[in-house]
């Protein structure tokens, strides 16, 4: 069901300062900051040869990644995203299986333009999973 590895993300509590690590200590590819109203984020996508790293930072106070970054205050992974090439079908069959999906289970639109949903943590050995319709 699960295809290519789209991108790890990871929670940093300075986002300038994440991405000029990424772009002037590794030499990566670093794009502009792009705000996610939807999510609660800010982020910097740094394009790999065969994947993207997703740097996140809270937008607002109710971010879900303020609160990650208060029990994590150096930052960290805080998810993984896969592509599927059917989200609904993937939702479907994982429900089926007894997954949790978080949020309502309707996929959002997210960074990429795509659709968008989130696994609960302990259904998969203590990691979030993002799924982003290929």
């Amino acid at each position: 069901m699960i295809g290519r590895l789209n991108h790890v993300a990871i929670a940093v509590p300075d986002l300038a300062a994440a991405a000029a690590l990424y772009r002037d200590t590794l030499g990566a590819d670093v794009g502009a900051p792009q705000e996610e109203p939807a999510h609660g984020v800010t982020v910097v996508f740094v394009t790999l040869p065969n994947t993207k790293v997703e740097l996140l930072h809270p937008l607002g106070t109710d971010s879900p990644i303020a609160g990650f970054l208060e029990k994590n205050p150096s930052g960290g992974i805080h998810h993984i995203c896969y592509e599927v090439e059917d989200i609904l079908a993937a939702r479907d069959r994982l429900l089926a299986n007894g997954a949790r999906v978080l949020g309502t289970g309707e996929p959002k639109i997210g960074a990429h333009g795509k659709p968008v949903l989130f696994l609960h943590p302990k259904d998969f050995t203590g990691t979030l999973i993002e799924l982003e319709q290929a």
